[in-house]
């Protein structure tokens, strides 16, 4: 999967900005690639791009249409099809982050036949992969995990990357949901493959590489989350990561989603996932935390980072607030 670039971000008649989050994070970390935003009458959504007609957008030389807003069941509403028609009709491919394949649609599946446009779903890995096989391989990885999930993997890795690069490292995000594969342009949404070939997956998306390069990989879940545990699992077996960043909002009061469960304990986090994290790589170690503080104030912030870093001996820092450099200064 290679999804070309300009692209014009599709927002449909999303209700607000929340419903445009994937688009909302591509504008942020990739705005350069996105030349316009397509908005249909209603739409309470802005990435304060530059509004665009399909015409215009083709003009600009745009690639890809994105659909990058997610309604309720993550369904591909039946008034956008003459949008993503038209399309296809100018020269453009189109991808989609929605649960409901837009290749599904046979008009427009068999459009983009007829044209040689490409479709891409980007939560439905097009490719099969191998078991994971554990062995060995060249470079360095380093894989966000987190003591729940939605707690900033993306960012943080995305984060760890313009660091790492801006220092003139050799480092690449590799992305395993559908907003990261939009970012990174490539990826595997890990959530959609069959749990035997998670760790192979993994292995594939982040695979041999130079001695001095760094791959930066996006977790999800956790593993003391009951839902989303077995992907936090494949993904550490397939990382074989040297270096994992914990992920935490501090003040979170429960598991996302499961008013239930309580938030694991720190020391808990760190000596299951080393441990997991060590079938593969005997020496995985978590060297930092990046932490959502946007909840607290500045004194609480330097107050909570400090007490984490006291604690554990390893930085903490809020990649939006304070930046990332400390824990890359870890990796020198």
């Amino acid at each position: 999967m290679a999804i070309q670039h300009p692209y014009l971000m599709f927002l449909g008649d999303a209700p607000d900005q929340l419903a445009a989050k994937t688009a909302n994070g591509v504008a942020q970390w990739r705005r350069d690639w996105c030349l316009g935003q397509l908005r249909l009458e209603g739409c309470k959504a802005d990435l304060k791009l530059p509004n665009m007609t399909l015409e215009e957008a083709a003009e600009k030389g745009v690639k890809t249409l994105v659909i990058g807003v997610a309604n309720r069941g993550g369904r591909i509403a039946p008034h956008w099809q003459d949008t993503i028609l038209r399309a296809l009709d100018l020269g453009m491919d189109v991808a989609s982050g929605l649960h409901n394949k837009v290749a599904a649609l046979p008009a427009v599946a068999q459009k983009a036949k007829d044209l040689g446009r490409n479709l891409f779903d980007v939560r439905h890995p097009a490719q099969d992969f191998d078991v994971g096989s554990g062995a060995p391989r060249t470079g360095k990885r380093l894989l966000t995990v987190g003591t729940d999930c939605s707690v900033g993997k993306m960012f943080t890795s995305l984060a760890l990357e313009k660091e790492m690069r801006a220092r003139g490292w050799k480092a690449d995000f590799r992305a395993t949901g559908q907003t990261g594969i939009f970012i990174a342009g490539s990826g595997v949404s890990v959530d959609a493959v069959i749990s035997d070939f998670i760790s192979g997956a993994t292995e594939w998306l982040s695979p041999a590489n130079d001695e001095d390069h760094w791959d930066l990989i996006e977790g999800q879940g956790s593993l003391f989350h009951a839902s989303f545990a077995g992907v936090s699992m494949g993904l550490l077996h397939g990382a074989q990561a040297d270096a994992l960043v914990m992920c935490h909002e501090p003040g979170r009061p429960h598991m996302r989603g499961l008013p239930h469960y309580k938030l694991p304990d720190i020391a808990d986090c760190i000596a299951l996932t080393e441990r997991c994290a060590r079938l593969t790589n005997p020496n995985a170690k978590v060297i930092g935390f990046a932490c959502n503080t946007s909840a607290l104030s500045e004194e609480e912030m330097k107050r909570t980072l400090g007490e984490l870093s006291d604690t554990y001996g390893m930085p903490a820092v809020d990649p939006v607030r304070t930046g990332v450099a400390a824990i890359v200064d870890r990796l020198a």
